[in-house]
């Protein structure tokens, strides 16, 4: 297993550009099984979740190929198999998505039950709820660890989702673009990750409305057609370079983001004493942030979007530990999401966890040392503390950090850090 030495005390300084949003693309990749025809697919970020569906999708039989440009075309109609059941199937969550598109276009899908990081329960019982709404009879099986969906005809209804889940809305999504009739997706998630999934199933020739609020409108559509679609700004990533410049005292650019997707960061790093500046150079929006004295404590509880956003509260804990006073951070969306504190107190940060909820005392300094990434964010978050410690530390378990980020390292070291991997 690869590992980053990670030497602290370096400001981050200079101009980053941000890649297309994993998340979206997650979406937008399945979702062009329903086009039936070859689909470009464009700002992709070049991570292992991107090329992992590109070779799930590969195992279906459909043509896939992903340039190092992060523009993939697909082409879905050699699709055979309607069967998913690889290891690969089952450690991805994102694989879920599968069984919106291929129900949708083929009335029949086989998956493995999904996995992913491990932060807490996931569960995807609003999927079902929402295929069988739409005239689907899906099985478990649990024993054999799969998924089965079959429709005739998936007619359109109006589906009520008891929690606004982005995986059930995107899915549903999916399903309904080709159903008989006309779907209403009540308590709709609203990121923007859910309008681009739109987007992209209305440059298909499909009808999708009211994306981004919490009622979504589909009319099916029996024929879909191939088109080129470009990913959004990658707003996790983005919020997580700005963390990373607040945090070690820095001066950062980021250019390629929508700066109204970050607002809810943005606002809690004005709260904390940094300095968050957006303007435009005449062609694209950019960030500035910049901080040059000691960061304040703010509190923090996660939400659904537009609040808050849980991916970056990880980040967000590395960066209060040093932060003057406290600090209360409350988790709202996954309660497994607090494994990177153990890390973190090692390196001599002061938190207190109490189920849901972390106290933070901020510290002067933390010390470097051997750090173990337990999923995604909490991997970018060991690199922020790292960069701020005293000292050379080893970050194992980056496999996590390349499920998300692009070229990471080199992005920080451009910077002015000082990160080197080792495999």
């Amino acid at each position: 297993m690869g590992y980053f030495e990670i030497k602290g005390g370096a400001r981050l300084e200079g101009v980053v550009t941000i890649s297309g949003a994993k998340n979206a693309g997650l979406g937008v990749i399945p979702a062009a099984i329903l086009a039936g025809e070859m689909c470009v697919i464009e700002n992709l970020p070049c991570v292992s979740d991107v090329y992992i569906f590109g070779e799930i999708l590969s195992e279906l039989g459909a043509a896939v190929n992903l340039a190092k440009n992060g523009v993939m075309t697909i082409d879905p109609s050699s699709i055979s198999k309607l069967t998913a059941t690889s290891e690969s199937v089952s450690k991805f969550r994102a694989s879920y998505y599968l069984l919106g598109a291929l129900l949708g276009r083929y009335g029949h899908v086989e998956l493995a039950l999904p996995g992913g990081c491990d932060i807490g329960e996931r569960p995807i019982d609003q999927h079902i709820k929402g295929f069988e709404a739409l005239g689907a009879t899906v099985v478990i099986d649990e024993e054999n660890c799969k998924i089965t969906a079959d429709a005739d005809q998936l007619k359109g209804c109006e589906i009520y989702l008891d929690v606004a889940s982005v995986g059930a809305t995107i899915n549903i999504m999916l399903a309904a673009a080709r159903a008989e009739g006309k779907t209403l997706i009540v308590n709709a998630a609203k990121e923007p990750y859910i309008v681009d999934v739109a987007n992209f199933i209305n440059m298909m020739g499909g009808s999708v409305r009211g994306a981004g609020t919490d009622e979504i409108r589909i009319t099916g559509r029996q024929n879909l057609h191939g088109c080129t679609y470009a990913i959004i700004p990658d707003m996790m990533e983005a919020g997580t370079f700005m963390i990373a410049a607040a945090a070690t005292g820095g001066n950062v650019v980021l250019n390629n983001v929508i700066p109204n997707h970050l607002d809810a960061i943005s606002a809690k790093l004005l709260e904390s004493g940094a300095s968050v500046e957006t303007d435009d150079d005449g062609r694209e929006f950019y960030v500035k942030v910049s901080a040059n004295r000691r960061l304040r404590g703010v509190n923090i509880k996660t939400q659904f979007y537009p609040g808050f956003p849980t991916d970056l509260q990880q980040p967000m804990g590395a960066m209060l530990s040093l932060a003057k006073g406290r600090s209360l951070i409350i988790e709202d969306i996954f309660e497994q999401r607090f494994k990177y504190v153990e890390e973190l107190k090692r390196m001599g940060a002061q938190i207190k966890l109490n189920n849901r909820r972390a106290m933070i005392e901020g510290v002067d300094s933390l010390k470097a040392c051997d750090l173990y990434a337990s999923d995604l964010r909490a991997g970018a978050a060991l690199v922020i503390a790292a960069l701020t410690a005293d000292g050379v530390s080893r970050l194992h378990n980056i496999h996590y950090i390349d499920r998300g980020y692009e070229h990471f390292e080199h992005k920080l070291a451009a910077l002015g850090a000082d990160v080197k991997r080792f495999d």
